[in-house]
């Protein structure tokens, strides 16, 4: 290839460029706050708050059940009943 050949693709290939940087300057600027857009969209639905009632339950119902013995109601617990026993 000769110098002018290769001159004519460095200056079709940095016109490209100068292209995709100008659409690219365009699409990364935001026309709104997405968040704005959406914000209380699903405001005194029935049927989204259905569905989060449905989501709440079911991760609840994947939780592991509490095996442990509960403490009663004045904070003592059967392992420190069992050691004042043992001291005396």
């Amino acid at each position: 290839m000769t110098v002018s050949v290769l001159a004519l693709r460095v200056a079709a290939l940095e016109a490209e460029v100068a292209q995709m940087k100008e659409q690219l300057a365009q699409t990364a600027k935001p026309s709104s706050d997405w968040l704005d857009d959406i914000f209380g969209a699903f405001d005194n639905d029935p049927i989204y708050e259905e569905a989060m009632r449905l989501g709440r339950e079911y991760r609840e119902s994947l939780r592991p059940k509490d095996t442990r013995k509960r403490t009663q109601a004045n904070g003592s617990s059967s392992k420190k009943k069992a050691a004042k026993k043992r001291r005396g």
